[in-house]
């Protein structure tokens, strides 16, 4: 165990060079092969390691793998170090699972790339996956950020994939852009958590933390995670860094799946949970976390209502998901929101493939005004979209509704009223956006003007819209395989935390707990696992005892509020969008200020443009360019060859070629010479 930690990111790593290097030389199915078995062979890999860490005690659940000493500066101490803890453990199981899941589907969905570019996507695909695991088995804060750019670097490659399209391209690079600011105040907090701590080692800050009191002003440890938290706003889109993730769209659908579900955006809700001791001490920074996780999450969703293009709903929807999680984090319910997290990874994933096969069905058609009438042709396709929907919409007995639920209970237990009512509204209007999703895309007819006409927006292959009825097909098996799997899993992951009120034992919440709070070790039971003595601490609002919350009565009746609530928000898009759809047009039409605000998303990017973008580029264009590089470099550049031109034009003057005057030079030089020497 103690060694073997290093293969997890390194397998995929592994992929990543025979596709770059080799890509070109090898077939399709060879390339896309390699992939995924590099992706299966680390969640093997991670399994038997996981299975390897449960059936340890609850404080001895850490094991180290220590490659070597990387950095090394007097006192400043950075190994190169994996850890695996029951956190770490959960994660990678989702990031090579789900992983794994999308890059078999991505073996038949990117069939029409060349060999080139086939071998180009699963060599970013493998990279992608590797840095997120460096990312989530760090045990220090700099081997968690060589993850945390990896990802920035691999969102920029995966979103801008077909960089000869302008959109594309333009979308890597605002990801890319917009991260970079997260990442600077990332490395900030960084820097106050060394100087604070004398450690970037995950556990030993975390058994520093437990010494200390939390702070009851804005302090060194509110700013330090506050600045952590910039750098989450940043990863997780969260206002108000979030305007990337919509965008990142424009890249292939299995690669929102991974962006969206598995990987990247998880980054920040990981980070907080990783460093849940620091952030307990900082009740302020906590305050911020929980409010805009909120209010991301409401104004995500309000978005999502109005979208037309079947993945930007799903974007908005993530988005808004990760408020969840984040809301979760800042009322201390660190478990809640890591459970939220895994079961988002399997529904969310389903729906992106999901709509991935309905794209590929109608030839890159992306409009769901365009669509309709599907679940006839695509059966396959249509129910596993269907439980995906329902398990994010929260119905009773799929994963969403107990992870969701639990954020939501947690929040009103801890005192939030506020914070629920508006994570209530977002439930509706998250069952209310996801069904009509459903029912635009798979029920009613599709338009007959939809087949024949070309969509102008960013779609997966270039085409234009379908070519009718008669040529829809359902998702092939390595397709369909991987949306029935999605689909089990977004059912039955739930249950792992089934609250004590329904009779469960929350026990992911126990399993978890070591992580957020660990024991501080005496002596290491064996070499590379942390041991520890006594029972570990609860912190915050995370306890065993549903009665410490208010009771079990209080959890049941927010159950059946929460049901109530997804049920409604079903209710409201079959009446809206499935029988009557003339009263949603009308809504639209009496309220077309509103309607036109939420279509174009409050106008955020055009606020962006207009106060950062924009003055930035007359900046860059008039002072950097015009005045700086063209005016005084290119000045002093210029100036100096015009001087060494002017020089040799008076030197080329005694270059006449006659020897006469050479002579006469000779002789003149010498008289001036001795005349010098006489007179002196």
């Amino acid at each position: 165990m103690t060694t073997v930690l290093r293969l997890i990111p390194l397998f995929p790593f592994v992929g990543f060079l025979v596709n770059v290097f080799l890509g070109r030389r090898l077939s399709k199915r060879v390339s896309g092969g390699i992939a995924c078995l590099a992706m299966l062979a680390s969640f093997l890999v991670g399994a038997i390691s996981t299975w390897t860490l449960v059936q340890r005690p609850s404080d001895a659940r850490v094991v180290d793998d220590t490659v070597f000493l990387w950095i090394a500066s007097g006192d400043f101490q950075i190994p190169l170090t994996f850890r695996l803890d029951p956190l770490a453990a959960l994660m990678v199981l989702v990031v090579t699972g789900v992983g794994f899941l999308i890059h078999l589907y991505s073996v038949s969905y990117m069939h029409e790339e060349t060999d080139g570019e086939y071998a180009r996507y699963f060599s970013y695909l493998n990279l992608f996956a590797s840095f997120m695991l460096v990312l989530v088995l760090g045990a220090n804060f700099l081997v968690m950020f060589v993850g945390w750019e990896g990802v920035g670097l691999c969102s920029y490659l995966l979103i801008g994939f077909w960089f000869k399209k302008r959109s594309a391209a333009d979308a890597g690079k605002k990801a890319f852009v917009v991260n970079r600011i997260g990442d600077f105040a990332f490395i900030v907090g960084m820097l106050l958590a060394f100087r604070e701590f004398g450690t970037l080692d995950f556990r030993e800050i975390a058994f520093e933390a437990a010494r200390l009191s939390p702070e009851v002003t804005f302090g060194l440890i509110s700013l330090m995670t506050l600045l952590f938290f910039i750098g989450a706003t940043g990863k997780s889109a969260q206002i108000p860094l979030y305007v990337w993730l919509p965008d990142a769209m424009e890249g292939p659908t299995p690669v929102s799946a991974l962006i969206h579900a598995a990987t990247m955006v998880t980054a920040g809700v990981y980070m907080i949970g990783r460093n849940a001791a620091l952030f307990s001490l900082a009740p302020i920074t906590m305050d911020v976390v929980a409010v805009i996780g909120t209010a991301t999450a409401l104004m995500a969703g309000t978005i999502g209502l109005v979208q037309n293009d079947i993945k930007r709903v799903l974007a908005y929807s993530t988005v808004s998901q990760l408020g969840y999680m984040f809301l979760a984090m800042g009322v201390g319910a660190f478990a809640g929101g890591i459970f939220h997290l895994y079961t988002h990874a399997f529904f969310k994933a389903l729906l992106f493939l999901g709509s991935g096969a309905v794209i590929h069905a109608l030839h890159g058609e992306q409009d769901i005004r365009n669509m309709g009438g599907l679940r006839r042709d695509l059966p396959i396709t249509y129910w596993t979209f269907v439980i995906g929907a329902l398990a994010i919409a929260g119905v009773p007995g799929l994963s969403g509704f107990f992870s969701k639920d639990e954020i939501l209970y947690r929040t009103f237990a801890g005192g939030h009223t506020l914070l629920w009512t508006v994570g209530a509204i977002t439930s509706l209007l998250t069952a209310t956006y996801m069904f009509r999703l459903v029912f635009l895309t798979f029920h009613g007819e599709r338009p007959e003007s939809a087949g024949s006409t070309a969509h102008h927006g960013g779609s997966d292959h270039g085409h234009g819209g379908g070519h009718g009825p008669a040529h829809l097909h359902d998702a092939p098996p390595t397709m369909a395989v991987p949306l029935v799997l999605l689909a089990i899993g977004s059912v039955v992951a739930g249950y792992v935390g089934v609250p004590h009120a329904l009779g469960g034992a929350n026990r992911i919440e126990g399993f978890l707990e070591p992580s957020f709070h660990p024991v501080a070790v005496h002596a290491p039971a064996e070499a590379g696992v942390g041991g520890g003595h006594g029972e570990t601490a609860a912190h915050g609002e995370e306890s065993p005892d549903a009665d410490a919350h208010g009771g079990a009565s209080v959890e049941l009746t927010l159950m059946g509020v929460s049901s109530l609530i997804a049920l409604t928000g079903i209710g409201l898009a079959s009446v809206f969008f499935l029988r009557r759809r003339e009263l949603a047009q009308a809504t639209a039409a009496r309220l077309p200020a509103v309607y036109r605000t939420l279509l174009n998303k409050y106008y955020v990017d055009e606020v962006y443009d207009a106060t950062v973008v924009h003055p930035i580029q007359r900046t860059s264009e008039r002072v950097l360019w015009k005045t700086v590089d063209a005016g005084m470099i290119d000045g002093i550049v210029n100036g100096a060859g015009a001087f060494v031109r002017g020089s040799a034009a008076l030197l080329r003057l005694s270059q006449t070629g006659s020897v006469r005057v050479y002579a006469a030079s000779i002789f003149i030089g010498v008289l001036l010479v001795v005349g010098y020497y006489l007179v002196r």
